[in-house]
């Protein structure tokens, strides 16, 4: 069932990989497909700007001519008059005559009949006022909005014809600049009647003066800004909705619009600020000539081109609106986006199509494969029930509540119940509350910390006779029906124990035996093997060391002089001094013991033990051995050994005081022996009433 829901796993895998790089190609395409429409729009969106810029350009050229060529015509009217025949000679008469118009043949005459003429060029030429008809001969005349005037030199209008403006400091400045030989145009301004006017002024020149010099008079025109010059703004033929030719000027740090606008502004009636963001028609102010795409004065986005118009401080700015313009461009860039957007749901209609096919045509082969591993499943339980049942341990499944989840025959057969009677009840109440309670604690910190136990544990029964059981714990992962819980496996020893205690037994019996032969031939060493034996026990205790350390030490110590049983016996009980060989002899029972064992099997490492015993802890010892390298029973029986051998009294000398063994032992500690073990021995000694017990070991076995 596993490889079935591996292999369906897989499967799944598969489609979803797929699924995802199906989308991440459409992803990728649909990016560089939008990158590439982006890059072919905006190249056509530049394309059309330059066709509007061109067609832009040549309307703007040629409505500033236009204007141009009105403005030019308007100045040759009033230099028709400056060059008058009759006009020169009247006023050269008057300026040489100083003018003194008395002095003037028929002055009256001349007057009438130049401002005729005045009357009758401002009649045709559209210099007329249409709010007066009176003559006006002074230089003061009455209000009005636009006529010609002839002024002396001297400031005085020899004639004015009806309806001609007051002259403000305006005009004035025009006729002292006009009087210079500067044609003057006399820039828009509202009228007090209304209309917008403006104005033209030339020199009149005598006729034998020079014309690059000062004039002798100034013929000036005002006339009304009327539709005569506006319609010179218009297109011929136009077809674009929202294209408009306006006229504009700089008044300090505003645009003013010169020209009706297509929202219904009337001329000089709208003005915006030049620091007006993209404002169009400032940045034509700026740059004549030029093209950009910014806004117009409604604020709507818009291409924009400027022309500066000849000899006069205007701009004539020539836009369409953005939206009219590109609207091709941006109707493409949908049509593109839309095109893009279909296929891409295309696509996914597509691989969601597939993807359900797929799904419906795997789902049909995953309940067979599920079927298929359901019944190897039930076949597999079934086989592993047959297996657990077979075993002659307790095998039981227990949640962190101490239920029980699973159990096994023989777990049932020992508590007498049915298996299926086991389950949801918790092992207090099978096993009763201190067995449970013991094995609780350890399932406990198996499903906490999800690491195997295992423990050894020794009960009793009601009448007081112990029983031994092993178990071990292994963590199992909870499931949708199954909470986390620990497997916990019981072994019951107690034969085995029992077995082993009796086996000990007679080792030790045997042990003993062996070791009282020794202790017969050599009085002097009589209980040596067993007191090193009972000391190495007390230190390795002290100190800690597990048990079959402890019972190693102990072993050791007994045994340690079995080799001396091939040893003389006069050598044993010499009093005098060794030779070199016999002192050889004797440390190599020890050597001997180890070898007369080798082939018996102990539970802890005996035969080391004992082949180490000789070794000191800087590592001065017969084989090198050093510190931790040197099995820690060895390194108590070598101690132990030191300790009994000087307390005991010898054939060729007498017992040691247990302060001067101490201090011995202690300035030999960490040279020959271990200083925990001498710091165990000490303790033993001063803490535990060790003096005491091993006082006899200082009594002279002889009796003497």
């Amino acid at each position: 069932m596993a490889d079935t829901i591996h292999e369906d796993a897989v499967d799944q895998r598969r489609i979803r990989n797929l699924i995802w790089g199906g989308l991440a190609i459409l992803t990728a395409i649909a990016i560089v497909g939008v990158f590439f429409a982006y890059r072919f729009v905006d190249s056509e969106r530049l394309r059309a700007q330059q066709e509007w810029q061109i067609r832009l350009g040549i309307v703007a050229d040629g409505r500033a001519a236009a204007v141009a060529e009105w403005i030019d015509g308007n100045f040759a009217v009033i230099e028709d008059l400056t060059i008058n025949e009759s006009l020169q000679l009247y006023l050269t008469e008057l300026a040489m005559s100083d003018w003194d118009r008395l002095s003037v043949t028929d002055e009256a005459a001349q007057a009438g009949y130049m401002l005729n003429l005045l009357v009758a060029t401002a009649e045709k030429e559209g210099f007329a006022s249409p709010l007066s008809m009176a003559a006006e001969t002074s230089n003061v005349g009455q209000a009005g909005l636009a006529g010609l005037a002839l002024i002396a030199a001297t400031g005085d209008a020899l004639a004015v014809t009806p309806g001609m403006p007051a002259f403000d400091e305006r005009l004035i400045a025009a006729f002292d600049a006009a009087l210079l030989g500067k044609p003057t145009l006399i820039d828009m301004f509202p009228s007090q009647a209304g209309p917008v006017t403006m104005g033209f002024a030339l020199p009149v020149y005598g006729l034998q003066d020079d014309p690059e010099g000062k004039g002798i008079g100034v013929v000036m025109g005002i006339r009304v800004v009327d539709e005569d010059l506006f319609k010179r703004l218009k297109q011929p033929g136009e077809v674009a909705k929202t294209a408009e030719t306006y006229m504009v000027r700089a008044d300090g740090n505003t645009v003013t619009y010169l020209s009706p606008l297509a929202d219904g502004s009337e001329p000089l009636q709208r003005s915006l600020a030049l620091d007006t963001p993209q404002l169009g028609a400032a940045f034509g102010l700026k740059t004549p000539g030029g093209f950009t795409v910014g806004r117009d004065y409604s604020g709507a986005q818009a291409l924009v081109t400027a022309r500066a118009i000849d000899n006069t401080p205007w701009t004539l700015i020539r836009k369409v609106s953005r939206d009219e313009a590109l609207a091709q461009v941006d109707e493409r860039l949908n049509t593109i986006f839309t095109v893009f957007i279909l296929l891409i749901v295309g696509i996914l209609i597509t691989l969601v199509a597939v993807w359900r096919h797929g799904t419906s045509v795997r789902a049909a082969q995953a309940a067979k494969k599920f079927q298929i591993a359901a019944e190897r499943f039930e076949n597999m339980v079934k086989f592993m029930r047959v297996v657990t049942d077979s075993q002659p341990t307790e095998i039981m499944a227990v949640d962190a509540e101490g239920r029980l989840t699973f159990a096994n025959k023989t777990a049932a057969d020992i508590a007498g119940m049915e298996k299926d009677d086991m389950m949801g009840k918790t092992m207090s109440s099978i096993f009763g509350p201190v067995k449970a309670g013991t094995y609780a604690e350890i399932n406990g910190r198996v499903i906490e910390n999800f690491k195997a136990e295992k423990a050894l544990r020794t009960f009793h029964d009601d009448d007081g006779n112990p029983y031994w059981y092993r178990s071990a714990h292994v963590p199992l992962r909870g499931d949708r029906d199954y909470p986390p819980a620990s497997l916990t496996i019981l072994d019951d020893i107690t034969d085995l124990t029992l077995e082993t205690e009796r086996s000990k037994r007679r080792l030790l019996q045997l042990v003993d035996t062996l070791v009282g032969v020794v202790d017969r031939r050599d009085p002097y060493s009589a209980n040596h093997s067993s007191r090193v034996a009972e000391v190495a026990l007390a230190v390795s205790e002290e100190m800690g060391l597990n048990e079959v350390s402890r019972s190693t030490a102990e072993l050791a110590g007994r045994l340690m002089n079995l080799g001396k049983i091939f040893i003389p016996t006069e050598l044993l009980t010499k009093s005098g001094q060794l030779t070199d060989e016999e002192r050889d002899l004797l440390a190599r029972s020890v050597e001997v013991s180890a070898d007369m064992i080798e082939k018996v099997e102990f539970e802890g490492p005996v035969v080391d033990t004992l082949r180490q015993i000789d070794e000191a802890w800087d590592g001065s010892g017969p084989r090198g051995l050093k510190g931790e390298d040197i099995v820690a029973p060895a390194r108590v029986v070598n101690l132990a050994n030191a300790f009994v051998g000087m307390l005991s009294p010898r054939a060729y000398r007498g017992a040691f005081t247990f302060e001067k063994v101490e201090g011995i032992l202690m300035e030999e500690a960490e040279r020959k022996f271990d200083r925990k073990a001498v710091l165990a021995l000490v303790h033993y000694l001063e803490n535990k009433d060790g003096r005491e017990t091993w006082a006899h070991f200082r009594e002279d076995p002889t009796g003497t």
